[in-house]
């Protein structure tokens, strides 16, 4: 009978915590595996997903078209159902949303580390995954369907922004991706195709223990 109550605890306080691990960081979806190196598409569809800031480079009007990078929260879906796809929330009151409205070409890149699955790995080192994506960072239509979802996208994983100022005109942005730059292990970069990228399926990924 002891043994019997015993299991049964044991199994609730593995689930309890296994449960919590997941949405332990920043209150967001946090997969307990990653996936296998040699599985490029996974891998860039997984740092994607899992990521919730990352640092998005636009051309700056305001420097004579030097590059301008900005640390900036974004989604790419609901927690575990990501598209690859990212969506922001800015304003013009900020400079990067200024300068995609005059250039829409930009770059979000994000790195493995802020997970916490490098280890004491340096976050430069090619086992702690990195990833760039380029492409046209356009303003998504304040009144259509694809605004509300990219709305939807957002709050799920930054509920704080449903209270950011309403006079600041915060809007959805979305990076049209043109191209994947990604490294996850040694040997350069990892061939990761636009159509690659955007078909895969979140349910078929190959994870490592």
């Amino acid at each position: 009978m002891k043994l019997m109550v015993f299991s049964h605890l044991f199994l609730y306080f593995f689930a309890y915590f296994s449960f919590n691990f997941q949405f332990a960081v920043e209150g967001r979806w946090l997969s307990l595996h990653k996936p296998d190196p040699e599985s490029a598409v996974a891998y860039a569809r997984w740092l994607a997903s899992q990521n919730t800031w990352g640092v998005l480079s636009t051309i700056s009007s305001d420097l004579g078209g030097a590059p301008f990078g900005n640390v900036v929260s974004f989604s790419d879906g609901l927690p575990g159902k990501g598209s690859g796809v990212p969506y922001f929330y800015m304003t013009t009151l900020d400079p990067t949303a200024r300068n995609a409205l005059k250039d829409e070409k930009s770059s979000l890149t994000i790195s493995e580390w802020p997970l916490g699955t490098c280890g004491n790995t340096d976050p430069e080192d090619p086992t702690c995954a990195k990833m760039t994506l380029t492409g046209k960072l356009k303003l998504v239509q304040s009144s259509s369907k694809e605004a509300e979802l990219g709305r939807s996208f957002l709050f799920s994983k930054h509920p704080e922004m449903r209270d950011w100022p309403k006079d600041h005109n915060f809007q959805v942005f979305q990076l049209k991706v043109e191209d994947i730059f990604l490294i996850n292990w040694f040997g350069g970069r990892k061939p990761v195709t636009v159509d690659q990228y955007l078909q895969w399926k979140m349910g078929s990924l190959q994870l490592l223990a």
